[in-house]
């Protein structure tokens, strides 16, 4: 039987021994927290945040994300795309994110900024809108990917092929020109 906890504060627990309890937390607050491998698996988080956490390589079959923030957290290795799509809306803030795959989710009401991810798999996934405000984006796979309108003028590292993306009305910088040419194998002086 899972539990129902609301505005329930979590303050420097590790959770890698003793998991967290199957449950719905809504507006709960998890500060200082380690999750690192341990199993989230059909959780639901309401309004929740996260903040100087560590969920690297958590599990995350089925979770429930639902306007849920992450500040300035470690969030490597995650499998997203794991998660439950239903009202999924995630925001990053001065998060670690790297080698994470949102892989064919819809993040058009995401938020990513001051947040570095590296080697992070976006392919088939919806980010019509959303901006990568001072992102690291260095091996970030964009394939089949909705770009629509996305904001990646102050983002960094970043490539993306224009024929095999939905890039109408994208915003990019001329410093991250470079970044939509790599595809065709030219050299930029």
């Amino acid at each position: 039987m899972s539990e129902y906890i609301v505005s329930k504060s979590y303050q420097n627990e590790d959770f890698t021994e003793n998991e967290l309890p199957k449950g719905e937390y809504e507006e709960c607050t998890f500060l200082n927290c380690i999750f690192s491998h341990s199993n989230l698996s059909h959780n639901t988080f309401i309004n929740c945040s996260f903040e100087n956490c560590d969920l690297s390589s958590a599990k995350l079959g089925n979770t429930s994300f639902q306007e849920t923030k992450f500040k300035n957290s470690k969030l490597l290795g995650l499998q997203f795309s794991d998660c439950n799509p239903f009202l999924l809306v995630l925001h990053f803030e001065n998060c670690l994110i790297d080698f994470s795959s949102f892989y064919q989710l819809n993040l058009k009401d995401a938020t990513f900024k001051n947040s570095t991810l590296k080697e992070v798999d976006f392919t088939e996934c919806n980010l019509k809108n959303i901006a990568f405000q001072d992102c690291e984006l260095a091996g970030a796979v964009f394939e089949n990917t909705i770009l629509e309108g996305t904001d990646f003028r102050n983002a960094t590292n970043y490539s993306i092929n224009l024929a095999k993306n939905k890039v109408k009305k994208a915003k990019f910088s001329s410093y991250g020109i470079k970044g939509l040419l790599d595809s065709y194998d030219i050299l930029i002086e």
